[in-house]
């Protein structure tokens, strides 16, 4: 059952932080910055709420979602593509025993291939391939956003809080422990972001950006130029990924525009 993924000490830490933000953010900080009663307050916590509720939504979505799985009866089409019979053994999986459409690898955690596999996260306790990996992809977009949103809040409250007293270290202490942490979470999951911003820009998967560094040395060591095969232009690399309508860009579950994973457009097919 799909929901058992969710039994996991990862995704319990994940949903444990959540709620320690979300309570100090808008119960301690916000409260004492500029109060809940007020329409300030209000709407600073209303956009907070927001933002963590995607955020889970989009985890959950992750969490839930099958990556992409090779159907048993898949197949390479030999005669239409071309490929000799030694490259089509070289898309078999060793583990398998089944052949491996073009992007798929095999998921050790898994146990199994997964379509355009990205990494398999232990924080979502799942693989993050073709089906899912625009609900990450949202999870550290909404995250990233919520996570500065409140790393200024409690900065700001800092600044605007009377500090001349004496007899209250231990409030100090956890003003400054909070502030530091709020901001490495930050840079953290930005950098991540950016990190996939990056990756989708190029049509590039993580495993695929690392496999592309070995293949551009060995192009180079031939005295040729190497580019990434499924990279088209940035416009169409992000509409593969994030969908045609930039208004459903934003929901996690707005999926209509993939197709079964088993095939992608390359640059020949581009030209």
């Amino acid at each position: 059952m799909k929901l058992k993924r969710f039994l996991s000490i990862p995704i319990l830490g994940v949903f444990l932080l959540l709620g320690f933000v979300y309570y100090i953010t808008i119960f301690i900080f916000i409260e004492d910055w500029i109060g809940l009663q007020n329409s300030s307050g209000s709407l600073n916590a209303l956009i907070f709420t927001f933002l963590t509720a995607f955020s889970i939504f989009s985890f959950s979505v992750c969490v839930l979602t099958d990556p992409g799985q090779v159907p048993s009866s898949y197949a390479p089409d030999v005669e239409q593509s071309g490929i000799s019979d030694e490259e089509t053994k070289r898309k078999i999986c060793d583990r398998c025993a089944t052949y491996k459409p073009p992007r798929a690898h095999h998921c050790r955690v898994c146990r199994r291939c997964i379509l355009r596999m990205d990494h398999h996260c232990l924080w979502v306790n799942n693989c993050v391939g073709y089906w899912n990996y625009k609900a990450f992809f949202m999870l550290i977009f909404y995250a990233t956003i919520g996570s500065i949103y409140s790393t200024i809040i409690v900065i700001t409250c800092a600044f605007q809080k009377d500090w001349d007293f004496n007899g209250h270290i231990p409030l100090k202490v956890f003003y400054v422990t909070c502030g530091v942490m709020m901001s490495a979470l930050s840079l953290t999951l930005g950098t991540l972001f950016g990190w996939h911003i990056y990756l989708i820009i190029h049509n590039m998967t993580t495993i695929e950006y690392y496999e592309g560094i070995r293949s551009a040395w060995m192009a180079k060591k031939s005295g040729q130029n190497y580019r990434h095969p499924f990279d088209l232009n940035a416009y169409k690399n992000i509409t593969l990924v994030l969908g045609p309508n930039m208004l459903k860009w934003w929901c996690p579950t707005a999926v209509s525009h993939l197709k079964d994973g088993l095939t992608f457009p390359v640059i020949r097919d581009n030209s």
